[in-house]
């Protein structure tokens, strides 16, 4: 019989204000340690270099944590001119310079092309596998990794400030799968003065923004000022976000009770009367996938797949 974890059941979602210098699994460590939470998750890896917007899933809310890592994700970030890294920040050696330096006009006209759908080559250090290990682990043993080209979606890029002629600020608005490092490296070497990441910040993953993030100094105080034997639930106050804050993106479906009650025990519910198919009906101008996230009241009760006229549970939420 496996181990029962230990802790407090706590559910929903901690936006976090990562620091610097942390890994985004030590955030969540940092996290289960403060609050006591029994099972915690994070929705997005960040590199240590860089800050911001870390959602960290609670209890049942890690069950949603795929939503949120498919989410739109906004980045502010410097891109440092005239070298090139290993890693493609600030953190890796230096492999190439340049002392060629590009102008507004020149990094103004570049943006388009790499805004919309463009091809991509993830950084040598990241967390892809290649033949079952980390691309990250190979580089760092000194093997050259080659990575494939991916498409990738950038809905916005937008230059932000030149602090001075070496680094350039931007702003960027993405999809799943792009790396911020990789966008700074290829625009360097397209302007031919090289580049790597010098600032990343996290600005907003979803419905979570750094403007009411919270940092884990901050956390911990609010747990040490908290009256004794107070739930955490308690202390952590508006800080903790419901479980359904991550499936904003997805149309929400009001269940009876019955219906409900079909769902928690795995079992199908079939919507084929006259009178559910305004429920489908809006289900499907929403979402065309057939996901839906079910409610009875204000209780989430389950992620479903409208298929063939019933709801499936894909994943039940025990609240």
């Amino acid at each position: 019989m496996g181990r029962k974890r230990k802790g407090v059941p706590i559910h929903g979602w901690l936006n976090i204000n990562k620091p610097l210098g942390m890994t985004s699994s030590q955030v969540v460590g940092a996290v289960r340690r403060i609050t006591g939470a029994e099972k915690a998750g994070h929705g997005g890896t960040l590199d240590p270099l860089a800050s911001g917007v870390l959602p960290i899933a609670l209890g049942e809310a890690t069950k949603t944590v795929s939503y949120v890592m498919d989410g739109r994700k906004t980045y502010g970030f410097r891109v440092r001119w005239g070298a090139a890294t290993t890693t493609d920040d600030r953190e890796g050696p230096v492999v190439e310079t340049s002392e060629l330096r590009p102008d507004t006009a020149a990094i103004e006209a570049l943006l388009p092309d790499f805004t919309g759908e463009i091809d991509q080559v993830p950084p040598a250090f990241s967390a892809i596998k290649v033949d079952g290990e980390r691309a990250y682990d190979l580089a760092r043993d000194g093997e050259e990794v080659q990575l494939a080209s991916r498409r990738v979606k950038v809905e916005r890029l937008s230059l932000a400030g030149q602090p001075d002629a070496d680094c350039a600020d931007f702003e960027v608005e993405c999809g799943k799968g792009t790396y911020v490092r990789s966008l700074g490296r290829d625009m360097g070497r397209r302007l031919g003065c090289l580049g790597h990441i010098e600032i990343l910040t996290r600005l907003r993953v979803g419905r979570f923004t750094l403007e009411n993030a919270i940092s884990l100094d901050s956390l911990e105080a609010l747990a040490q000022s908290a009256p004794p034997n107070a739930a955490p639930q308690q202390w952590m106050g508006p800080h903790l976000l419901p479980v359904e804050t991550a499936l904003d993106d997805i149309p929400a479906l009001l269940l009876s009770e019955t219906e409900a009650h079909r769902l928690r025990h795995g079992q199908t519910v079939p919507l084929l009367r006259k009178a559910d198919r305004a429920r489908i009906d809006g289900l499907e101008q929403v979402g065309s996938d057939g996901i839906a996230f079910a409610m009875t009241g204000t209780t989430p009760v389950a992620i479903v797949l409208l298929e063939g006229g019933q709801l499936h549970p894909v994943r039940v939420l025990n609240l």
